[in-house]
């Protein structure tokens, strides 16, 4: 492959990971009516686990105490975030969700700048959620509870975020196993307690392993492989389209319509997003 195009493949392939996480949420929501949503998080995160261990084996490099306490830390952040969106899926449409989502490790990423540009993309943020948030009265308000599992699943994201640089200097590859692995132990009991036998029902386990390589295996692989070719500034700006693009999702999957100022909310999100990645400093 030609120096030139190895930047555009990698950046493809990135775009193509987002389809796939953002399809993969797609269906996953269409299997609450069956499972629930901690159910449908079991089954991604545990199955999901699965898949990461078998391709990293992580056992086979002892840690430090140290370096295991940050590995649970990380997982216990990557499972709170998949269940609280999932739980935010299910009341809320999911372009929506995940607009909500992004903004948590942005805000935190741009209130540690002091530069003019970032002060512009935080107020553009801050007004997108603005008109998202259920703070007046009218048909299209959103459910509070769902923005509020929203919301919770954007910190548990900000804080992956951080306990992700403590693991930074293991190979990523077998941090996010580990990480999968952590998450698994407590988001499969609960899925077990809300959705018991239903979990090993043949269909719903194809359906559960069909959204583990789609949402987890796949997308992961890609944007590793992405990265090496990628400079992370760009790799920022493809990630940041993942709110319209889960909002388009939900519309051809699920028939989730939204409003003109509801597209427009997304739109101010996804430009802070892209904005915020092409101006930040390396």
């Amino acid at each position: 492959m030609s120096h030139s195009r190895a930047p555009l493949l990698a950046a493809g392939e990135v775009a193509l990971a987002q389809v796939l996480v953002n399809t993969g949420a797609a269906f996953a929501k269409q299997l609450f009516s069956s499972v629930g949503a901690p159910g449908m998080t079991a089954l991604r995160v545990g199955l999901g686990a699965l898949i990461l261990l078998a391709l990293w084996r992580p056992w086979r490099i002892r840690r430090t105490w140290s370096e295991r306490m940050n590995l649970a830390l990380y997982g216990l952040c990557m499972g709170g975030m998949n269940l609280l969106i999932y739980f935010a899926f299910a009341r809320i449409p999911i372009g929506l969700a995940v607009a909500i989502e992004v903004t948590g490790p942005l805000v935190v990423s741009l209130c540690a700048s002091r530069r003019l540009p970032d002060f512009a993309w935080l107020a553009c943020v801050l007004a997108g959620l603005a008109i998202l948030l259920p703070i007046r009265q009218h048909a299209d308000a959103l459910d509070p509870l769902g923005v509020a599992w929203a919301f919770g699943a954007a910190v548990c994201w900000a804080a992956y975020i951080v306990f992700g640089k403590r693991v930074a200097h293991i190979p990523s590859g077998e941090a996010v196993a580990c990480g999968m692995l952590t998450a698994a132990l407590f988001t499969v009991p609960l899925g077990i307690a809300s959705a018991g036998s239903q979990l090993l029902a043949p269909a719903t386990l194809a359906s559960g392993l069909l959204v583990a390589v789609l949402s987890s295996a796949a997308p992961f692989s890609l944007e590793m492989r992405a990265l090496r070719h990628l400079p992370h500034r760009v790799f920022g700006i493809v990630v940041s389209a993942s709110p319209a693009i889960a909002a388009l999702a939900g519309a051809v999957l699920l028939g989730e319509r939204l409003t003109t100022l509801q597209m427009l909310a997304i739109a101010m999100i996804v430009a802070a997003s892209a904005g915020a990645a092409m101006t930040a400093r390396r």
